[in-house]
């Protein structure tokens, strides 16, 4: 693929993380239990998904089914580990993806870590752990435990829909957000009622449809066009937007250690980024 089509795969994926980095404002304002947000909000993607598509192409088949299953399961697996660990041991375990990454897409998809991507998954590493270093700790075992799981599933599912680049992995995600669908609202049965307020209704619709549909179509765009490790990379912006939002919406200052974590991860992922876009295939 030439350098125009990298191009436009970064810039796609760079948009899925902004984009998705509004959750975190956006569910500040909704006062349901997590899986409600999650199964609503599941619900209203697979909507926009649809309309998207049209007619969507369910062959079936094992990377499509993986990649639907893997993207549910990290869906899923961050709700639980936000409820049994904190918020920061959550997010920093879960963006142990793109290490997972490596390994596993060099040995299913044959798609070489060079040596920019060694050096961004460092960096990366240390961003996310000065980030969060004033706001780490013990945790709990098995909420740590969760949460390095959904990395592993957000790593299988950027893996299983690199597999469909010759097709359409856009239905992946639809079966994803079905799935995800389908377990949250099934547990909410069993949860108190959401109280359905003017705010907490067009938060949840903004939640759907821009946080989560819309990314799902960018990404199924992009994860054609540049390799699952480089994605992965890219995702990482999501935690560094996402005090800026706060901070422009609600007037919540970042402190020192989220500027300089914040800085360093985007350094990352812009020097990865350019060098993977002008590289010549090997």
């Amino acid at each position: 693929m030439g350098q125009d089509g990298k191009t436009a795969g970064v810039l796609m994926m760079v948009a899925t993380a902004s984009l998705w980095s509004a959750g975190g404002l956006l569910i500040k304002v909704i006062d349901w239990n997590p899986f409600a947000i999650a199964g609503a909000r599941s619900v209203l993607a697979s909507l926009v998904i649809l309309a998207f598509l049209g007619k969507p192409k369910l062959h079936l088949s094992f990377p499509q089914i993986a990649a639907g299953v893997a993207n549910a399961a990290t869906m899923l697996l961050f709700v639980a580990a936000n409820k049994t660990t904190t918020a920061a041991n959550a997010i920093l375990l879960q963006y142990l993806a793109p290490v997972f990454t490596a390994f596993i897409g060099a040995a299913l998809l044959k798609e070489r870590t060079r040596v920019e991507h060694w050096a961004a998954i460092f960096f990366v590493l240390v961003g996310i752990t000065v980030m969060f270093a004033d706001e780490l700790d013990g945790g709990r075992l098995l909420g740590d435990l969760i949460a390095l799981a959904s990395g592993a599933t957000f790593s299988l599912y950027l893996v299983f829909m690199r597999m469909q680049k010759e097709g359409s992995p856009l239905e992946s995600n639809l079966l994803s957000q079905w799935i995800a669908a389908g377990v949250c609202l099934t547990v909410s049965l069993f949860l108190p009622v959401p109280q359905f307020t003017q705010k907490s209704v067009a938060a949840i619709l903004v939640l759907g449809v821009v946080q989560i549909g819309v990314p799902s179509i960018l990404i199924a765009y992009a994860i054609k066009r540049i390799s699952a490790v480089s994605a992965n990379l890219i995702a990482v912006i999501e935690p560094v937007l996402n005090p800026l939002w706060v901070f422009l919406v609600l007037g919540e200052s970042p402190g020192v250690h989220t500027i300089v974590g914040g800085a360093i991860i985007l350094f990352a992922v812009i020097g990865v980024s350019v060098v993977s876009a002008w590289r010549r295939p090997s």
